[in-house]
Order: structure tokens, then sequence, then C-alpha cells
């Protein structure tokens, strides 16, 4: 009986300071693993949410950007991490939701090796043309491309990238055939089109809206079945007759698995509460094209298994490939 006392009384010792430990959380600097290159979209994403939970937690919050493989270099690392609450990930659906019907095998498991804190954003892609190129609407742009079989490109920030599945459901829809340029992130993919090496680009509207406004660029049309907040003119590509086009993906804040779940509770209620906040939504939502979300880690979770069995019925009726 007393050994069963001591046991009981050292298991509540343990569970006990595992709690006060979290509640004290974090004690030194936090490392926010960003699975794509400086400048894009999820760097932007990373850095403006970060900022605000290092004002909160008076610690600094490192961003590492870990680029390579549509995210899954940094997704993977962060797979690896110490569950400790000192390791976090900026999600996306990419690494989490479309390789992993891309690749056969994959080295971390979208549902088993993280915890869903909380999906920040929703965002679409508009299809993107230099002002140089003559292409105005959609119609022009499906006999341009239709006129160059194989001749023209477009770019996107890696295989099995949302943009990179707008760009062959493009392809599928018109029975056109243009050549995917995979990068490391849409900064670099947009540097190229702006200088010519890429014919079009299916684009995150944070990185293209300034390029818009600049007359750098000209949208053709939104990926998604609404309008985008930050392009309300532009109309979707369903609109234009492309019926049923729909591409849309998310940025996310995720842990490892394993992480104590007081962690994850006060990580969940800072991140929403950033969220709300109208710098915050000025930068990400209104600037940036997305509609911000903060919905609970179990709704969260859902997205993700949603989202998994619906591009595999993409790429399957698709027939898409590894390139």
């Amino acid at each position: 009986m007393k050994k069963r006392w001591l046991v009981g009384m050292a298991a509540c010792m343990l569970f006990s300071s595992g709690i006060h430990a979290a509640d004290q959380w974090p004690t030194k600097p936090v490392r926010w693993i960003c699975p794509y290159v400086a400048g894009g979209a999820a760097d932007i994403f990373s850095r403006t949410i970060g900022q605000k939970l290092g004002e909160v937690f008076g610690q600094t919050i490192i961003i590492d950007n870990r680029a390579g493989a549509n995210g899954s270099i940094g997704t993977e690392l962060a797979s690896r991490a110490q569950p400790d609450g000192y390791t976090i990930l900026m999600g996306q659906s990419g690494p989490l939701t479309t390789n992993p019907v891309f690749y056969k095998k994959l080295n971390y498991d979208p549902v088993k090796d993280f915890i869903p804190v909380t999906q920040g954003t929703l965002y679409m892609y508009v299809l993107v043309v230099p002002v140089a190129n003559p292409v105005a609407n959609i119609k022009d742009m499906i006999a341009w491309v239709k006129s160059k079989p194989g001749a023209l490109t477009y770019g996107s920030t890696g295989i099995g990238g949302g943009n990179h599945l707008a760009g062959e459901l493009f392809n599928l829809m018109t029975q056109t055939k243009s050549i995917h340029v995979p990068y490391k992130g849409s900064a670099l993919a947009l540097a190229d089109l702006l200088g010519g090496q890429l014919s079009y680009m299916f684009d995150t509207p944070i990185t293209s809206v300034p390029q818009l406004k600049a007359g750098k660029l000209r949208a053709i049309g939104v990926s998604g079945l609404k309008r985008s907040s930050s392009l309300p003119e532009v109309p979707t590509l369903d609109e234009l007759g492309l019926k049923g086009f729909e591409i849309t993906q998310w940025q996310a804040v995720m842990l490892p698995a394993g992480t104590p779940q007081a962690i994850v509770d006060r990580l969940h209620r800072e991140v929403v509460r950033a969220l709300k906040m109208p710098d915050v939504i000025e930068r990400l939502g209104t600037q940036g094209g997305n509609e911000l979300v903060g919905n609970t880690p179990q709704e969260f979770a859902q997205v993700i298994k949603n989202d998994l069995a619906k591009y595999a019925k993409l790429v399957k009726e698709a027939a898409l490939k590894l390139e």
C-alpha cells in the first residue's frame, strides 16, 4: 500500500512540475522553422506572427528559414525536434497536404508527427503575366497558351505546391501544355517572371499585389471560388468559364507531436490573439489577400485530413506525376 502511495505521489509531482514548466514557458529563445526562403509569403507570415509572440513572451522568436523540396526539408526538421515548445513549425499546405500525395515516402507523417495549433490564413492564387505581355483576359490567355504548346513556362514554389497544382489544373482544364519550373520560394519565381524568364505564374496575392499596384504585372483571374479580399476587382477563374477551378492553400502554426498540452493551449491563445490585431489584419489580410482564420486545434486537424483526401483525388483524376 505504501509503495503504491509513493508511486502515486511521484506521478502527481511529475505532472504538477510539467504543468508548472509549461506555465513558465518560454524561458529562452524559441526557434520558428519556416520551410521556405526569406521574402516570400511564408516568411512574411512567420515574421509577422513571430514578432507578436516575441513581444508577449519576452523572448526572441528566431525565424529559421529551411527551404527546399516544397517545404519538406524544414517540415521534416521540425518533426524531429524535441517536443518541449522551443521549436515551432510554420505549417503550410504544400509539405503537409500535397507532398504526401505526390511522394510515396516522406520522412515525416503530417498527421502523426505534429500537433495542429491553429490555421492562421486561407489564401488563393492569382494568375499573373508581365505587363509587357499583350494578354489581357482569360480568352487571350488560353489562345496564347494554345498557340505555343510546350514553349511557355510557369513558375511555382516547388513540385506539389499549390501553385504547381493550379498550373497543372489550368493545363488540364484548358487542354494546353506549359512547362513547369519549380523554385524554392515565390519571391524567386516572381523575380524571374518580372525578368522575363517565365511566361506566367499563379502567385500568392501577398507577393503579387505590390507588383500589380506598381503596374509591373497584370492579373487574369484568381484560383478561389470567391474573389480575393485584396483583389475584389479580379474575377475568379470559375467566373471566367473554368467551372469548378479551385486551388486554395493555408498557412498555420504547428508543434512537434508530444508537446505538453499546456504549451499548445498557450501558443494557440497567443496566435489567435495576434491574428485579431489591426496591424496583423492589415499586413496578412488586407495587403496579403488572406482570410485570417484562427480556428481550434481540433478544427484545424480536420482541415488537414479533408485536404489530404481532396488532393489525393485531384492528383489521381488529373493524372499528375512527379517530374
